[in-house]
């Protein structure tokens, strides 16, 4: 048996822990269930990507002998089983901060990956969005789920996953695939899709997660999201960043004023969702602003000089209405260290 077949096999008897803040969102929303929809409960789903995982996992066994058309949405997929047995089925799960609660350095590993996924499906969404593609959850949950291989690995093998960012923080010309397989004697993305081949997720979502980034453009929303949330990380002055710039503004046929509104404007979401996850990463903090932001146009020499009045302008107004932090608080912040 191979390394690959190994980790496959090792991989797919365990169970799948899940983040504490999913396990008590479902647990309000179950207390109140008489008024609780699938989009309610898909948009808790839609934040943990172990869970997400974990209910698209549990649809395929369902639907084992279904010859059906396949459900590639978690909203569909909640539908699928209803909402009280999808309560009940999903009521006692493993929790990630417990299984990794002597282990503190794997945690913040793979909260890092869970951060990068969730950056990634934010971008994934806009992008989507701006396409009007009709089944977006689609691209969101391909993105979410582009690196569950690494994050099994911090949950379920953290010994393997610490040996893996050692080499890299000591070689930082390394190439993360080099150093995946001197551990595991296999890349990560190889493994990833060798155990969504296993747990028969959808064909679609299969095709989205893959590494190939010639695929057509939904996969390429994707591919173009996971890298954005991916140099990121490493911090928005990240050598990667600008061709990754260049290549959504070419892709989506944006300015590259507007690539950085919109990067902007996903980063300020990330920042309001921090409680879910508890740690603030790199890819969370705000990048650059661009000049022209609040429709003043700049460029050359006068960008900073002309820039400046609008941004000045903007938190005098939220001092002026706010005084307590609220979520407009988080972007009065960002202006005035931007300024």
């Amino acid at each position: 048996m191979s390394n690959l077949d190994q980790w496959v096999a090792f991989l797919c008897q365990a169970e799948i822990p899940v983040l504490r803040s999913s396990v008590d969102e479902l647990a309000r929303l179950e207390r109140n269930e008489d008024n609780v929809t699938a989009r309610d409960i898909s948009g808790v789903i839609l934040r943990d990507p172990m869970l997400t995982l974990r209910v698209l996992r549990s649809l395929q066994e369902y639907r084992r002998n279904s010859r059906g058309t396949e459900i590639t949405t978690v909203g569909h997929a909640v539908m699928m089983l209803g909402i009280t047995p999808f309560f009940r089925q999903f009521r006692e799960m493993k929790i990630v901060e417990d299984v990794l609660a002597e282990r503190q350095h794997a945690l913040e590993g793979f909260l890092g990956v869970v951060n990068r996924a969730r950056h990634a499906a934010l971008h994934a969404r806009e992008w989507a969005a701006l396409r009007h593609d009709i089944e977006s959850d689609e691209v969101i949950i391909a993105a979410l789920l582009h690196d569950v291989a690494e994050m099994l690995l911090w949950c379920l093998a953290p010994e393997c996953a610490t040996q893996i960012a050692g080499k890299m923080r000591q070689d930082k010309m390394l190439r993360s695939a080099v150093a995946q397989e001197s551990v595991l004697g296999s890349r990560l993305i190889d493994l990833q899709l060798a155990l969504v081949e296993k747990w028969r997720l959808p064909a679609l979502l299969q095709s989205l997660m893959g590494d190939d980034h010639n695929n057509p453009p939904r996969a390429r929303i994707v591919a173009l999201a996971v890298a954005l949330a991916r140099h990121s990380a490493n911090g928005w002055d990240d050598a990667a960043l600008p061709d990754d710039y260049a290549a959504i503004g070419k892709f989506l046929a944006l300015s590259r004023h507007d690539v950085m509104a919109r990067i902007h404007r996903v980063a300020l979401t990330a920042i309001r969702r921090l409680d879910w996850h508890g740690e603030l990463r790199f890819a969370a903090w705000l990048p650059p602003m661009p000049a022209a932001w609040a429709g003043v146009e700049c460029d050359g020499e006068g960008e900073d000089a002309a820039g400046r009045p609008v941004v000045v302008k903007r938190v005098a107004e939220l001092l002026a209405a706010r005084a307590s932090p609220t979520p407009d608080f988080l972007e009065m912040l960002s202006l005035v260290l931007h300024g």
